[in-house]
């Protein structure tokens, strides 16, 4: 199931789902998102938690697997992923640095929510990072609260928000 998009006929981006051999990609692509994104919104303390030297800190490939993870296929570069839970959750949401503000997160929620359609999920929800609030906002989503969550030593504010479909 992919979905590709064009301008003047060439293929630029395609979205699909998450294949075995994207693992390291995005595993690269989550670390230096947050420690160059992120770090706008965030401590060099809390980015070092978030996203420690040890960029397998998390099995990507059987996370990955597990979810329905979309990624934004750029002709072999990922350009950013989301994963979905059957329960409605989507977890990790990350576009590349040098694919921000170019529609490819707006690209990979679209197939995030016609899964959830699909699979007959009524609320989607995520905690999200002050980074992205507005993009979710944008999208639909609501603030239900906002929370300090801690990571490897470190507090964070985040927001818990949701869309019902």
């Amino acid at each position: 199931m992919a979905r590709e998009y064009a301008v003047n006929g060439i293929i630029l981006m395609q979205i699909r789902l998450f294949q075995e051999q994207d693992s390291s990609q995005i595993a690269l692509l989550f670390h230096q998102t947050v420690r160059e994104v992120n770090i706008s919104d965030y401590s060099p303390n809390q980015v070092q938690a978030w996203a420690p030297d040890d960029i397998n800190f998390r099995d990507w490939s059987k996370i990955c697997s597990e979810r329905f993870t979309f990624v934004a296929d750029n002709r072999g570069e990922i350009a950013g992923f989301g994963e979905l839970e059957a329960n409605g959750h989507i977890d990790c949401f990350y576009c590349h640095k040098s694919y921000q503000r170019m529609g490819v997160g707006r690209k990979i929620y679209a197939a995030i929510e016609g899964k959830a359609l699909e699979l007959g999920i009524q609320r989607l929800y995520s905690e999200v990072s002050i980074t992205a609030k507005p993009f979710f906002q944008h999208l639909g989503f609501m603030v239900v609260q906002k929370q300090e969550v801690e990571c490897r030593g470190e507090t964070f504010i985040n927001y818990v928000m949701e869309k019902y479909l």
